[in-house]
């Protein structure tokens, strides 16, 4: 059989030696400037290639070297020039079979859109030219001597950080506004620019060409690129590890002096931007950049320091072949052989890789959902659901399908089978309900005693704990001003009714006599009015019980503050509650009658058996019990709004029984402990269906 005939202007170069110690060629393609790595064996099969035979080519490799291949091993080879279009189109038809190839690869016009949705490239400059000028001058960022200096100016600059913390974090506040938000835009942009100078000049430095600098976008998104394809001519991966990592270099770099810079400069611009340059340079290349997880600068260091091209690829088939023989058991060749060391970390690395991009495909996905208009936010927010998340679980049902004959028969995939189905019936089958909150324990009812302005204590009748009769005055306090205009009103009350008692003796005061008893009715008001006023400053007992927490150093003389807390009034009838408030989701799971414990903090002894005695239907719109907010300690969000605490999410009142004479040694007035209800049985995925199903509810606008 004759073989295609390779296309003229591909090139070969030498390559590494492989992990397995073997020599290695990079296959250059200078059309797509496309570069391949050949092992041995594909390269000894090459360089026959003009012999036109298969069987011709393998007796003379097996002759010729150590090796020993076959016909069918040239045929591999022969498959693989023609996937990669590496061979001279033959024949009536090659047109059409090119054609043909041309829109397999770029698939329909929805496929080629959602491609350059997801991501495309925008070449702006052809830097080659000019980095071969400015090698001379770059060449010093090179040199031992400056990596000294950038590592003293870290030092010091970290030092002076350390000794001006309080105000490197107050300038830190400072950018969340407006122009500092600004700030960092333009911060980012220009670092971005010099990152990629830092893989241009490193790659040019090395004796490669740098054909483009520009913008991709990815999902929209801008990101700065530089073209180092032609690090694959490099022999030595140290080298092509110093290209990878070159960015992150230089970003570090414009850190550690932007940092000395803050350090030194006085206040004012030029301090302000040397503290954008350095607190994003770290952020930036740290969150980002050295992430290997995406096809950033992380994941070219780590592939080229382990030394493993197409390292997510290669991870990914290891990881997916892992997978199925856990399931199906079908004994397949592993798509490669290392040791077992790195074959445990590369499947490691796969199934983190698949998490991370979960999670970050699921937040671009939902940031393109808000932030697009309604129509379009949920048309894209589909596409990046299909694309990066659906499509490639499509993809392994598929090889799933093709295996479908040896899975069946495996023993495996029934043990399989069976754990799937167990974990689909432990998430649809109710499970005893729990439902757990921090709650509050005290008496059920009280009356608090306060100060209603500022005055002095005149009487203090009952002391700490002592019975208090219902109508009993527990505080007698004075107020001055109060006490002056009632002694004022008194006056003129006694004032008022002399002279309506004396109007009728003569002609004069009985024309006076209507506007002096108008006069007494208006003083008698007032007084009555002042009477009410001073009755809240000697309060009396709404009903019988105990006063509590009454200042032990509180005496008669001393003043009050406004609004200040004095006691509490517990009604003697040994009755007490326990009050929670929960979600919606929690409470709809609670029922009046619902068993109940309760254990106070601090106390494993102190421990209370409950049933819920009522649910509100209403939802509170302010917490009145602070020590249930997230902040001090509970479980409630709560923000604060004119001196009041107000739920996040809607919440209802829960309150349960506490049974006759279980507090009887409990000492403390009031405790806060934590509470678990035996709500109804619920499935585990119930509560997820709800929460999707009200946001596509509220979403389609139902």
């Amino acid at each position: 059989m004759a073989l295609p005939r390779l296309r003229e202007e591909l090139d070969l170069l030498p390559g590494p030696a492989l992990g397995d110690g073997q020599p290695s060629w990079t296959l250059h393609d200078p059309v797509r400037n496309q570069f391949l790595r050949l092992d041995w064996p594909t390269f000894e099969i090459l360089s026959r290639w003009s012999l036109d035979d298969a069987q011709a080519i393998a007796e003379s490799v097996s002759a010729q070297t150590t090796l020993r291949i076959g016909a069918e091993e040239v045929k591999q080879v022969a498959q693989f020039l023609l996937e990669h279009q590496l061979v001279q189109p033959e024949g009536a038809d090659s047109a059409r079979q090119l054609a043909e190839r041309l829109r397999k690869i770029e698939g329909s016009p929805l496929k080629w859109l959602l491609h350059h949705y997801l991501f495309f490239r925008v070449p702006l400059w052809r830097p080659d030219g000019w980095l071969e000028r400015w090698q001379g001058a770059a060449g010093a960022f090179y040199s031992r001597g400056f990596l000294a200096l950038t590592l003293a100016a870290l030092a010091f600059g970290l030092f002076q950080v350390t000794r001006q913390w309080e105000v490197f974090f107050a300038s830190l506040v400072d950018t969340f506004s407006g122009s500092g938000l600004a700030a960092y835009g333009i911060a980012l942009v220009a670092v971005k620019f010099l990152h990629e100078l830092g893989h241009a000049f490193t790659a040019k430095r090395l004796g490669c060409r740098v054909p483009t600098m520009g913008v991709a976008f990815l999902v929209l998104w801008p990101v700065a690129y530089t073209d180092t394809n032609e690090t694959w001519r490099l022999t030595s991966r140290w080298q092509r590890l110093q290209v990878a990592s070159a960015g992150i270099a230089t970003e570090l770099v414009i850190a550690a002096w932007a940092t000395l810079a803050w350090a030194l400069l006085p206040d004012g611009a030029w301090r302000s931007a040397a503290f954008v340059l350095a607190t994003t340079s770290w952020v930036a290349t740290l969150a980002v950049n050295a992430s290997p997880f995406m096809r950033f600068d992380g994941y070219f260091i780590l592939s080229d320091w382990l030394d493993l091209p197409n390292l997510h690829q290669r991870s990914f088939a290891l990881a997916r072949w892992k997978l199925r023989e856990w399931l199906f058991a079908l004994g397949e060749p592993k798509p490669e052989h290392f040791s077992l060391r790195r074959e445990t970390g590369l499947i490691l690395f796969a199934w983190a890789t698949w998490l991370y991009r979960l999670v970050v495909f699921l937040g671009i996905a939902m940031l393109v959902y808000h932030f697009a208009i309604k129509l379009v936010g949920i048309a894209l927010f589909a596409v990046e659901i299909l694309w990066f998340i659906l499509l490639p679980l499509k993809q392994e049902w598929k090889a799933w399908a093709e295996r479908w004959p040896r899975i069946r028969t495996s023993r495996r995939s029934r043990y399989s089978l069976a754990l799937l189905a167990a974990a689909l019936l432990l998430v649809v089958l109710p499970w005893p309900g729990r439902v757990t909150a921090s709650a509050m324990l005290h008496p059920a009812e009280t009356w608090p005693v306060y100060a209603p302005s500022g005055a002095r204590v005149e009487a203090l009748p009952f002391q700490e704990g002592e019975p208090v009769p219902q109508g009993a005055v527990l505080l007698q306090l004075y107020v001055p001003d109060l006490r002056m205009r009632r002694q004022a009103l008194l006056a003129r009350v006694e004032r008022m009714r002399w002279r309506a008692a004396a109007s009728g003796f003569d002609a004069e005061g009985r024309q006076q006599l209507l506007v002096n008893e108008n006069a007494l009715v208006t003083a008698q008001a007032e007084l009555a009015s002042l009477d009410t006023e001073l009755l809240h400053y000697a309060p009396r007992a709404p009903f019988a019980g105990r006063l509590r927490d009454l200042d032990p150093d509180l005496r008669v003389g001393q003043w009050l503050a406004r609004k200040e807390k004095v006691a509490l009034l517990v009604r003697d009838d040994g009755r007490w509650l326990v009050e929670t408030w929960l979600d919606e989701d929690a409470v709809q799971r609670v029922t009046v009658g619902d068993k109940a414990l309760f254990v106070a903090e601090g106390s494993e002894h102190h421990t209370l058996r409950l049933k819920v005695a009522s649910v509100d239907r209403d939802a509170s719109r302010v917490l009145p019990r602070p020590e249930l907010a997230l902040q001090s300690g509970g479980h409630l969000l709560t923000r604060e709004k004119s001196g009041q605490l107000v739920p996040e999410r809607a919440v209802y009142r829960v309150a349960f029984e506490v049974p006759p004479g279980a507090l009887d040694d409990w000492g403390q007035l009031s405790w806060r402990g934590q509470l678990t209800v035996h709500a109804s049985w619920e499935a585990p995925a119930s509560r997820y269906l709800r929460q999707a199903a009200a946001v596509l509810i509220r979403e389609l606008g139902f």
